[in-house]
């Protein structure tokens, strides 16, 4: 092994969590797979302990790899056929904007390069998930952040999600509309929060596996304690066209549907707005983003997948500790199905720290995105690389 660049075994600490008890067999298929992922990429092989009784995650360092794009939000992947090759195509967002770069696999992509959206929303966006329909059609969602009027003489925002069509495998968008904010009313001038008064965002999406809905998981950040934390909201997929008003949350164990009011714009035209409900967080904040003090324990900025080799979704989470969003660490939890949020697990703990927006990146050439992972991904921590996760069942 002496080809294996900072190769040793150590037990976990507190940044490499692992629950149960690890068999021989276990034990050493573990420490297998990780010796040939060093091999190739570099890094320290954790020695596990114990047997998860449930599916966990241990991280492995590794040689660092980046995104091409800069990033301050989720970073969605989408593979396609193009001129006969399939290509990866990557979405990075930095202050508002969308980039899009394409190559042959994670490591062999190119320059970010900005996108057009049509019309441009208001505010900054940032494109946190994509999916691509059985005709070739890319689907985008995007975090929206507009400024805080309600609240004067604040530069602080209340963000919102919003959907998006392309032909062009990304290079242009449509916008179809903002489909997910908080309820009227719903915001805290006062807040301590550094960036945001309440609103919804900060989310990923994933289609179920029949297509017959499509899953948001949310942050939302209303002034109701009770309402704060991660959520789940879902639209049949049949309306992602026209998405506007069709998204329902889940609230005490129903999905409610958001309520139509007719306006009359200057010309006395009519304008439908819709009015959202809050829903009941999966993940409640146990110390609330708007109280009056600058403490705060609350997970946010879900990012979830479908482990083939787990058969089950996974989750990755933020847990904020301050106002000011400084990370008390980065966790994970699990679901079989996606039409029960109760059935998702408590979340543990995988690495003390870090820092916004982890999300996975699979290693399967052709299939493996941030939507899609087996055994082994990478850990993406705002763009960049420095572990890959190992999936344990």
């Amino acid at each position: 092994m002496g080809h294996l660049r900072r190769c040793a075994f150590f037990f976990p600490n507190k940044g490499h969590r692992l629950s149960g008890a690890l068999s021989g067999g276990a034990l050493a298929l573990t420490l297998l797979s990780a010796l040939r992922l060093v091999h190739a990429q570099g890094g320290v092989v954790p020695f596990p302990s114990a047997l998860p009784s449930a599916p966990t995650a241990i991280l492995v360092p590794a040689s660092t790899i980046r995104l091409t794009g800069a990033v301050d939000s989720n970073s969605p992947a989408i593979w396609d056929l193009s001129a006969g090759r399939t290509l990866l195509y990557m979405f990075t967002s930095w202050g508002g904007q969308p980039s899009l770069a394409t190559g042959t696999g994670l490591t062999r992509l190119g320059a970010a390069e900005q996108i057009g959206l049509s019309p441009v929303p208001p505010g900054g966006s940032w494109i946190e998930a994509v999916v691509k329909d059985e005709g070739g059609i890319f689907y985008g969602y995007y975090h929206n952040e507009r400024v805080a009027t309600v609240c004067p003489g604040s530069d602080k925002v209340i963000p919102r999600v919003g959907a998006l069509r392309s032909a062009d495998r990304g290079e242009t968008w449509e916008d179809l509309g903002i489909i997910l904010e908080a309820p009227p009313g719903s915001f805290d001038c006062e807040t301590t929060n550094r960036f945001l008064v309440g609103g919804v965002g900060d989310f990923s999406v994933m289609l179920d596996a029949d297509s017959t809905d499509l899953y948001f998981f949310f942050s939302q950040y209303e002034r109701s304690d009770r309402f704060q934390g991660v959520a789940i909201a879902r639209m049949s997929w049949a309306d992602r066209d026209e998405p506007m008003g069709k998204v329902t949350v889940w609230n005490s164990g129903v999905w409610l549907a958001a309520r139509a009011f007719v306006a009359r714009g200057r010309d006395a035209t009519p304008i439908i707005r819709w009015v959202y409900r809050a829903a009941t967080p999966v993940y409640p904040a146990a110390e609330p983003w708007h109280d009056d003090d600058t403490v705060v324990d609350a997970f946010w900025g879900p990012s979830v997948h479908w482990n083939t080799y787990l058969q089950q979704y996974v989750m990755l989470l933020n847990k904020a500790k301050d106002s000011d969003w400084n990370e008390e660490g980065i966790y994970v939890a699990f679901a079989p199905r996606l039409d029960d949020p109760e059935l998702w697990s408590t979340p543990v703990k995988i690495l003390d720290g870090g820092s916004w927006y982890p999300q996975v990146m699979g290693l399967e050439a052709g299939t493996g995105t941030d939507k899609v992972a087996g055994e082994w991904a990478r850990l993406f921590i705002t763009g960049r690389s420095s572990y890959l996760i190992h999936f344990v069942k």
